[in-house]
């Protein structure tokens, strides 16, 4: 990926622009076939869905949270060949293509940056980003295509390699699956599997880590990991959205990474820091890929608390609150009013946004991927 980048010549470039304006409101597959055949085989998730949503234009500045392989933030630059856009992401490997990218363009232009969404303030502190300053923020959360691909970083099922599954590659985070897999006691490591990965045999293959350890050693291997997990399944099997045999070690390779790179933490602090830089009326979008991302991003969203219990009526959340008790006891419509405007968000679309099903044949990792969009009140 990085040495087709530095290959990119200018004139390939101006090409490039001059296909957007040509085709950026044809068929709906367009964008994602020419981001695949410009930068050599990933496909980012959704990539029409999110140019369209999020309508960049020149000039503007724009935060892409998870610059992975730089699909989304290609995009972009098609649509709007002179926007400003920060370049984030915690990989090392996807930093370097952010720094390729930014030699093509005109400096400063893109602003290739390391970190996770955490220190987000200072990054832009430091790029001199004010408050209120940035036109619209895109996450794309959980791995990358890069990162399963690539099997000593631990994070794929089907190809063996050590278990790390660390996004920062141990730049800052010192924890890997492997240390966590081999020292936390069976009850840790079931709230982690259960939490994290929804696991229903949580217990069962804790127990069975914790007996392998024992009997045979570390766990060093994603393939020995499969391996112990399989045999708590017996011969049972899940299938994915299309049907298809999937692995019954997928729940708890999810719960892992999740835990490992406290990616649930990572991104409300995320949206709250998106919240802050955005201008009144800019736009957010986050693509999740299971239900507990989604669940902070709707709760950031739809403004509800991100502790509060599921399902809560109005008066279910008055009865909690003293800012709104009195509301509680008189019905007051003033502290109504008051209670429905507190929002910090308006959402875009009623709807979570799905791949259509031609986008999940071309490409089977958008099969999960659900899209909100919001604009900051």
């Amino acid at each position: 990926m990085l040495q087709r980048s530095r290959m990119l010549t200018w004139s390939v470039l101006h090409r490039m622009r001059l296909t957007m304006k040509m085709t950026q409101h044809s068929c709906i597959s367009s964008t994602s076939k020419l981001i695949t055949e410009m930068y050599g085989g990933h496909i980012p998730v959704m990539v029409d869905t999110v140019v369209d949503v999020l309508d960049p234009k020149d000039s503007n500045i724009y935060v892409d949270m998870t610059f992975g392989a730089g699909g989304h933030s290609k995009a972009i630059l098609q649509r709007a060949p002179e926007a400003r856009i920060v370049c984030l992401d915690q990989d090392p490997k996807a930093h370097e293509s952010a720094l390729a990218l930014s030699k093509i363009y005109n400096p400063g232009q893109i602003m290739p940056c390391i970190g996770t969404f955490s220190s987000l303030p200072k990054i832009l502190a430091d790029l001199n980003i004010e408050a209120e300053s940035v036109d619209g923020f895109l996450f794309d959360v959980g791995a990358s295509s890069m990162q399963f691909d690539t099997p000593e970083r631990g994070f794929s099922l089907s190809k063996d390699g050590s278990l790390d599954m660390r996004m920062d590659q141990g730049r800052e985070n010192t924890v890997s699956a492997m240390d966590v897999v081999n020292n936390l006691e069976e009850r840790d490591l079931t709230e982690i599997l259960r939490k994290y990965g929804d696991e229903k045999k949580a217990k069962q293959i804790a127990r069975a880590l914790v007996e392998w350890r024992y009997m045979f050693g570390k766990i060093r291997k994603t393939k020995q990991l499969v391996d112990i997990i399989e045999s708590v399944f017996g011969e049972q099997y899940h299938k994915d959205k299309l049907n298809r045999r999937a692995s019954v070690a997928t729940r708890s390779f999810q719960a892992l990474r999740i835990f490992v790179n406290n990616e649930l933490n990572e991104l409300h602090n995320g949206l709250v820091a998106a919240h802050h830089f955005l201008k009144p009326e800019g736009k957010c979008l986050a693509l999740t890929f299971h239900s507990l991302e989604d669940r902070i991003v709707k709760r950031h969203f739809h403004g509800i608390d991100i502790d509060e219990k599921l399902n809560m009526s109005l008066r279910d959340k008055s009865r909690l609150s003293d800012k709104f008790r009195k509301f509680n006891d008189a019905y007051d419509v003033d502290s109504l009013n008051i209670m429905l405007n507190d929002k910090k968000w308006s959402p875009i679309s009623k709807k979570i946004m799905h791949p259509n099903e031609e986008e999940c044949k071309e490409n089977p990792r958008a099969r999960s991927a659900k899209l909100r969009a919001a604009r900051k009140l």
